[in-house]
């Protein structure tokens, strides 16, 4: 699969929405992900409006992207699913980079915005969206058309790195 050795951080994109159905592909992607004991923990809020996007962009020191893509993925988990607490983050892991993957294979950029490794910036989605108790934020996808160089190969393949049988 080639999107695995061709997707890349884009954080430019071009004033242009994405179609409907490229977004349902990208949430069907991000919903055949594996999950612990199959909880499927997850949860999307969809964003396409500017001014949302906007207050996004401000909600992490590595948000901007937000404000210039044309939708934004915001992926939560939900507690009440959690029949292995501790697993949802592998859970959401895994179907942000099926997202990912899809993105890139629709010929779309997008970059992966961390959430959940700050507790203010997990605070600050909670408050943009009026979250819930019980939904965690987990990350926030930017997406859109790529302006400039979008998805392209990096051997970042390293030999030292791989370790048979033994540590060594």
């Amino acid at each position: 699969m080639k999107e695995i050795f061709y997707r890349r951080s884009v954080r430019r994109f071009k004033d242009s929405s994405v179609e409907p159905e490229k977004i349902e592909l990208l949430l069907k992607a991000a919903m055949q992900a594996p999950s612990a004991a199959n909880q499927q923990p997850w949860e999307f809020l969809v964003v396409q409006d500017k001014d949302t996007l906007s207050r996004l962009s401000k909600a992490s020191p590595y948000g901007g992207p937000a404000a210039g893509c044309a939708v934004a993925f915001v992926l939560l988990a939900n507690e009440k699913r959690l029949s292995i607490p501790t697993a949802w983050e592998q859970d959401l892991g895994a179907a942000t980079e099926n997202l990912l993957l899809e993105a890139a294979h629709l010929g779309l950029g997008s970059v992966w915005i961390g959430v959940a490794t700050s507790e203010q910036v997990s605070k600050n989605v909670r408050d943009i969206f009026a979250l819930p108790a019980h939904i965690r934020p987990f990350a926030l996808i930017a997406a859109g058309y790529p302006e400039g160089p979008g998805n392209a190969f990096v051997d970042r393949y390293q030999a030292d790195r791989v370790h048979y049988e033994k540590w060594q």
